[in-house]
């Protein structure tokens, strides 16, 4: 190995310490943050147009995961970097991890709820820890004293063995770290016991359910760890009831300001309702439902008195983040929106919305499922555009009516085959399915509908006989439109098109 190489080498190493270092530090400092993740949502807050949807198409709900790879390859590449100068010049590569302190700093303080104090210990003990750990290396070998040092192979071997062990500390903080964070982001204890809810739901029908007779069909409720979860923050919010509020202002009578026990202490009810991103692809799964606990929207706003002028509902993340739905949808007592505290009888896990966030059927979760909610802005429908409008999306939402093929996929024996999946159209409700076999149509069996505001499961029995097969399906909502048949991207307001799968029967 060249100097060059050794000296790329002990500089990834010396990052990959520091960057684990910052890591156990977020996950036990109070008030400290990822800074990996911090500099990762600066990329996502910096996002042009189409940019979602690119990634999300890329790596679905692994988008935010690829993004942080990207970013550790390029802290990696950074230290590299930094390695090599220190061949020459030491206190160049010691400026340059400073730099790289200072701006993982900015960027920390910026995040919700970090502060000031824990992020600068944070970044300046990990900017020394990896500092101290290049000049250990380098200045072990040789390499910060000398040009062209000839450097005999036991030295070599030593070194090679001393940045293993570094990397190996470097894994392990980090690994430490990042469980302690994972950890947080699991479903608290509210501080507040929560009280059972005025309305209820009755238990599901056996009928509800085709997913105990069929194999791989996606169950009618989905568990809370299987949730799909898309928005826009890689670091998770950590908010507590003690400290919650909700403010409720604008175009309103009275400006108002609810606690966490003020909002608990109303009615609460439960619904099953069916979410869904614009994000999408025809057959994806970035649509999911779930049985929501939570107090009625309407009954919030009643509180604040919204005024005839208000024709937009703007919900605000406690990051920033907002979505924008008409007042008029809002307002239809044709359906019921909630600020829901509870998923499938638990309270809300972190990366849900915990402790509060905005369910409403029939939108797209861009244009109305804040989560984290903090603000309820009621404006007019001219005067603010949500986060994802200026980015290229639509700024009306409706969910469109769509069908998925669970299965079968690829290879199945010939025979009887089950063909089966799910349909929704919140909050119209779906009316028909219909299975496409090499052309010819037939009317599925769906699921008995919990709701219009949920989806329903399909199957279709198919006799299979030996060769390939091409299978689509097509769904007919509420109000007796058929799904759209020509395909189309998710943006700006959804995919189109019907699910086609190809199978091979033997």
């Amino acid at each position: 190995m060249s100097t060059m190489g050794f000296g790329a080498l002990a500089g990834s190493a010396a990052a990959a310490l520091g960057l684990g270092v910052e890591e156990a530090i977020a996950g036990v400092l109070p008030g400290a943050t990822s800074l990996l993740d911090a500099i990762g949502q600066i990329v996502i807050d910096l996002q042009p147009p189409g940019a979602k949807d690119f990634m999300v198409g890329l790596f679905g709900t692994n988008d935010k995961l690829a993004l942080e790879i990207v970013v550790l390859l390029a802290v990696l590449a950074l230290g590299a970097a930094f390695g090599i100068v220190a061949r020459r010049d030491a206190r160049m590569a010691a400026i340059g991890f400073g730099v790289f302190g200072v701006l993982g700093f900015v960027a920390g303080i910026g995040q919700t709820l970090a502060s000031p104090a824990s992020v600068a210990i944070q970044a300046a003990v990990a900017t020394g820890v990896a500092i101290q750990s290049l000049s250990w290396l380098l200045g072990w070998l040789g390499l910060s004293r000398r040009a062209d040092p000839a450097i005999p192979d036991p030295a070599r071997r030593s070194f090679l063995l001393r940045t293993g062990a570094v990397g190996i500390g470097a894994v392990a903080t980090a690994a430490f770290g990042r469980s302690v964070i994972e950890a947080g982001r699991t479903s608290p204890v509210p501080s507040t016991p929560l009280p059972a809810p005025a309305q209820t739901v009755p238990p599901l029908d056996a009928a509800a359910d085709l997913s105990t007779t069929v194999a791989d069909l996606t169950p009618i409720v989905m568990p809370n760890n299987s949730f799909y979860r898309i928005d826009t923050t890689l670091l998770v919010p950590s908010l507590g009831t003690q400290d919650w509020q909700l403010r409720i202002h604008g175009l309103v009578e009275r400006e108002t300001v609810l606690d966490w026990d003020q909002l608990i202490s109303m009615p609460q009810f439960e619904q099953y309702v069916t979410i869904a991103c614009v994000s999408n692809e025809v057959g994806g799964h970035l649509v999911g439902n779930a049985k929501w606990t939570g107090v009625p929207l309407r009954h919030v706003l009643e509180i604040a008195g919204p005024t005839s002028a208000a024709t937009q509902l703007v919900g605000r993340s406690v990051d920033g983040w907002t979505s924008g739905m008409p007042m008029d949808w809002v307002m239809d007592p044709a359906r019921e929106p909630m600020i829901a505290i509870q998923m499938n009888g638990a309270p809300l896990p972190r990366s849900h919305g915990y402790p509060a966030r905005l369910i409403v059927p029939g939108l797209y979760g861009y244009v109305s499922a804040t989560k984290w909610l903090t603000e309820l802005e009621l404006t007019t429908w001219e005067a603010f555009d949500a986060y994802w409008v200026p980015l290229g999306w639509a700024k009306k939402g409706p969910i469109l009516t769509q069908s998925r093929i669970d299965t079968p996929r690829g290879s199945v024996p010939g025979g009887r085959v089950p063909i089966a999946g799910v349909a929704w159209a919140p909050d119209r409700g779906v009316s028909k399915v219909e299975v496409g076999v090499d052309g010819t149509w037939y009317e599925a069996q769906i699921s008995a509908p919990i709701s219009k505001a949920t989806w329903v499961q399909w199957m279709h029995p198919w006799d299979a006989t030996p060769g390939q097969h091409t299978l689509s399906v097509r769904a007919t909502d509420g109000n007796g439109v058929l799904q759209e048949e020509i395909p189309s991207r998710p943006a700006p307001d959804g995919a189109r098109g019907w699910h086609t799968v190809s199978v091979s029967a033997s």
